[in-house]
């Protein structure tokens, strides 16, 4: 991907600060049932990181998608990216260690909470 060094440097304090808030907990990861990757809303954005296959498995490229919710833009890093690739694999090790007992979820589902707010439009 060709881009230039500024543009390089603000990805990879992006992919720096997703990790330090996902350490410190303030960003949590939920893995959807039947998915492959997990998912976190962040500022009004949907961060995608995938698949969610072993860590072991070091053949298996690894993604970072991010969207705003009101907007189709979005950004993806790759972990076969030469300049951001290895801070993307250290956000993948930091997201499953933080998330690794998590259940999947299901944000579809029907809960109370939405029926209330739907009830009540």
């Amino acid at each position: 991907m060709d881009r230039d060094a500024a543009t390089t440097n603000r990805l990879r304090n992006l992919i720096s600060k997703i990790k330090s808030q996902t350490e410190s907990g303030a960003l949590h990861w939920e893995r959807q049932v039947g998915s492959a990757h997990r998912y976190a809303r962040l500022n009004n954005n949907l961060l995608i990181l995938g698949p969610a296959s072993p860590l072991s498995n070091q053949r298996v490229p690894r993604y970072l998608f991010i969207t705003p919710f009101e907007s189709p833009d979005c950004i993806e890093i790759n972990s076969n990216d030469a300049e951001l690739g290895l801070a993307l694999v250290a956000l993948v090790q930091t997201v499953e260690a933080a998330s690794d007992k998590e259940p999947p979820t299901d944000p579809f589902a029907l809960t109370g909470d939405l029926l209330e707010r739907l009830t009540n439009l």
